[in-house]
């Protein structure tokens, strides 16, 4: 899944050519710096981020006199976290999104103030973010559809002030139509789906790829086991969704009622 050309994938091809320079299979080369060998392979195809003390042992093992580490410089003006770049890649393509929050109003709905409460006013970071969004409002290629699922726990979650959240429930009430469907769980329903927030990425050749949150980084899957898993789950929460007119009447409720 990974972008043959993207950063992390030429660093991963540098470190594979300077080790068969030195004579070295991926094993001793492993073995050489004290990392896995499996960690070795992700790195030189691309699928892993290589970390700075990797870089580090990698010149030494291989005499390349800090090549390795230099070559990590492309990461200072790296946006989003490496893990997040080939989701961000997907999401972008989509022809439809579906997801599921259980903690925070989703990314691509966010006011430009709950953002920054969230992101600590990392105006790089909320910047991003905010143009992620955009992804909505195109017209070539056409904007994807996006069904939302959100727990109601997240209308009570306060994130920055109250007038950040009044402001933000009230972008939700404004942005719900036939193409951004948000629907609300109730607080009374429990199921599996508590555990962490997904997204589905429909692409236009019909293939579809999930994202899963976790507790440190996300994890992007086009695995149809997986996928297939992700979608189930999701259809399973929807039905126990309020509609979305009664959803935008509650958020509209409780921003009145807890918000202002």
């Amino acid at each position: 899944m990974g972008d043959p050309h993207a950063p992390q994938a030429i660093w991963g091809r540098e470190l594979r050519h300077h080790r068969r320079i030195a004579g070295l299979t991926q094993a001793q080369f492993a073995a050489r710096v004290h990392f896995s060998e499996s960690l070795v392979s992700g790195i030189e195809t691309g699928q892993l981020p290589a970390s700075p003390d990797f870089a580090r042992v990698a010149d030494t093992a291989l005499g390349t006199d800090g090549l390795l580490l230099r070559l990590l410089d492309w990461r200072k003006g790296q946006v989003f976290p490496s893990w997040f770049g080939p989701w961000h890649e997907k999401e972008q393509s989509a022809v439809a999104l579906r997801t599921y929050q259980p903690l925070l109003v989703p990314g691509l709905l966010q006011t430009e103030d709950y953002a920054r409460a969230l992101l600590v006013d990392d105006e790089q970071v909320v910047t991003a973010r905010l143009e992620r969004q955009t992804v909505l409002t195109r017209s070539s290629p056409p904007s994807p559809t996006l069904r939302c699922l959100i727990d109601e726990t997240v209308l009570h979650r306060p994130v920055g002030s109250g007038k950040v959240m009044y402001d933000q429930l009230q972008r939700l009430v404004s942005v719900a139509n036939s193409s951004i469907n948000i629907q609300v769980v109730p607080m009374s329903v429990v199921h599996f789906g508590l555990l962490a927030g997904f997204v589905i990425a429909t692409l236009e050749d019909g293939s579809e790829v999930a994202h899963f949150d976790t507790a440190i980084r996300g994890l992007t899957t086009g695995d149809p086991s997986e996928t297939r898993e992700a979608v189930r789950l999701f259809e399973a929460i929807r039905t126990e969704a309020l509609p979305q007119s009664m959803s935008i009447d509650l958020i509209r409720r409780t921003a009145e009622e807890q918000w202002i």
